[in-house]
């Protein structure tokens, strides 16, 4: 579509219109999807949720695959993004790191979805990310982000040489990741209630110490 047409009176509110078809439609299916799963939601009531025509899922996103793969773009650009807004540049090195890792466990305590859509996608085997350059580019953005951090560390002498950052992230999710999805059984196993405040705030001092003791010198 050409400036002109976009310009055109007459088309402002149809785009417009399609713009929020599509967004209410998106945040309908991520509900689905993290409820259901892929292979358990159904079109007919992302639809009806959405308030739209099923035929426009299928225009818009091909498939219910289309759409799942579109689904989890979304929410990896979503912390991806955030990320990058944390300007831990402006940081020491070592304040940078603790507010990455205190950002990681509260974006995963506000975004419950995020963490059942990628274990749905991980049952999947990740076929649907391994299409996505959109998530693969906003994710080395992430690690170039650490990997400045780490050097910035290392050069001031607060961490360690030689720490991969790839490593480090995963350590960083990991940490947050397992205790927030096994919660419901860590309960039950360690008799206590893991989501009650005093329990999510005794895990995120935790998690620091051990992102600390694990990159300081």
């Amino acid at each position: 579509m050409t400036s002109e047409q976009i310009e055109k009176p007459g088309r402002k509110p149809r785009i417009r219109d399609a713009e929020a078809t599509k967004a209410r439609i998106l945040d309908a299916a991520k509900k689905e999807f993290a409820k259901n799963g892929l292979g358990g939601a159904r079109v007919d009531d992302i639809a009806e949720k959405a308030k739209a025509n099923k035929r426009m899922i299928y225009h818009y996103f091909e498939s219910k695959e289309g759409l799942f793969q579109t689904v989890l773009e979304e929410v990896y650009l979503d912390i991806r993004s955030a990320e990058q807004k944390l300007h831990l540049e402006d940081l020491d090195p070592k304040a940078a790191l603790e507010k990455l890792v205190r950002f990681t466990w509260e974006y995963y305590l506000k975004n419950p979805e995020f963490l059942t859509l990628v274990n749905s996608e991980n049952l999947h085997r990740a076929k649907h990310l391994k299409k996505s350059e959109i998530v693969k580019a906003s994710s080395r953005k992430l690690v170039s982000m650490v990997t400045g951090l780490l050097e910035r560390g290392v050069k001031e002498g607060i961490f360690r040489e030689g720490i991969d950052p790839v490593q480090l992230n995963i350590t960083i999710a990991a940490v947050g990741y397992y205790y927030l999805t096994n919660r419901f059984t860590g309960s039950i196993i360690y008799e206590r209630d893991l989501m009650a405040k005093d329990a999510l705030e005794d895990r995120i001092r935790f998690n620091i110490e051990t992102i600390m003791h694990l990159v300081c010198r």
